[in-house]
């Protein structure tokens, strides 16, 4: 498969190798806009740059009929627009916030112990986020996918917000620390107890990796997709 990277960062240069040494062809490593003559002809592109390009890097490759793979977050209130310009290109966009196999695992465990626990209303759910000081967006689009889990199974809330929980809206903590991959966290509080599920990652591969299968797998699809299809989850 033909593969062009659009971002050309720590995660594209992740991505670089692990596609390569599962026996694709990586044909564009681009840190500027992509255009028709830079991408060179790709099966798919797979999308990790940033919040503030995100939106027109996808749309020209989407536009040029070629599907799309993004983990850029920051940039989720014109992802609306965006499977509309997938849905009338006829090719595919697969959007993750997080493309870990563990992550992914803990979203729909996520969902079930909030679905669980929303008829106790003694306990007091609270949201943290761990991540490296070069995190441009707070908080993270796996922690906001975390709170929608939550928000979605629990009538108790509607909305999320940063910094401790209120009401009926659902508090996010974000940290930064040097470094740090991802750690995310959920707690359930009462006066006498806490529930708590995590995940943390120790590094940035199995992210890579997650990305370079979702590509394997939406070559050839139309439509817009997530993780959740890939992994049949």
């Amino acid at each position: 498969m033909k593969i062009a990277l659009v971002g050309y960062g720590k995660m594209g240069k992740i991505i670089d190798g692990i596609a390569t040494s599962r026996g694709h062809e990586v044909v564009a490593r681009l840190n500027e806009t992509p255009a028709a003559e830079n991408l060179n002809n790709p099966d798919v592109v797979i999308e990790f740059s940033q919040p503030e390009v995100a939106f027109n890097n996808i749309k020209t490759c989407l536009e040029n009929k070629i599907p799309v793979v993004c983990g850029t977050t920051g940039w989720l209130h014109q992802k609306p627009e965006i499977e509309n310009i997938a849905k009338e290109n006829g090719t595919a966009f697969l959007y993750g916030s997080n493309f870990s196999l563990g992550v992914n695992l803990f979203f729909a465990l996520n969902e079930k112990l909030a679905d669980l626990m929303k008829n106790f209303s003694e306990y007091n759910i609270q949201l943290e986020e761990i991540h490296h000081t070069h995190k441009k967006d707070a908080p993270s689009g796996t922690a906001i996918s975390i709170a929608e889990g939550i928000i979605k199974n629990n009538p108790n809330f509607n909305a999320w917000k940063l910094h401790e929980t209120e009401k009926n809206q659902l508090g996010i903590f974000a940290i930064r620390e040097d470094e740090v991959p991802g750690t995310h966290s959920v707690y359930y509080r009462s006066e006498v107890d806490e529930i708590e599920i995590k995940h943390t990652a120790f590094n940035r591969n199995g992210f890579a990796l997650g990305a370079v299968i979702a590509a394997e797998w939406v070559r050839g699809k139309v439509g817009v997709f997530s993780m959740n299809d890939v992994l049949g989850l």
